[in-house]
């Protein structure tokens, strides 16, 4: 999400922040350079925390598909979700 764009006094550059979720950033630096030639480049630093909107129990859903992937990366059983076990209930 683009936060702010301005172009630099007396030069064709422009600066642009934005915000960028982690999980997306990986390869961002290749897939920009490779948009633009080569001329541009990111600087990333760290802004806040953001809860991911969603439900980890709704197939499909963002929030679940990165759970899933985490429990994979560290070879813990995906499946099924001992969901009562992680999470508080409401």
């Amino acid at each position: 999400m683009v936060t702010s764009e301005e172009q630099v006094e007396g030069t064709p550059m422009y600066t642009v922040e934005a915000h960028l979720p982690v999980a997306e950033s990986f390869g961002f630096t290749g897939d920009l350079r490779a948009a633009t030639g080569g001329q541009a480049f990111p600087q990333c630093v760290f802004d806040h925390w953001a809860e991911i909107p969603g439900d980890v129990t709704e197939d499909g859903s963002k929030v679940r598909d990165i759970v899933l992937d985490i429990r994979r990366r560290k070879a813990l059983n995906p499946e099924p979700f001992p969901f009562d076990h992680w999470y508080d209930k409401l």
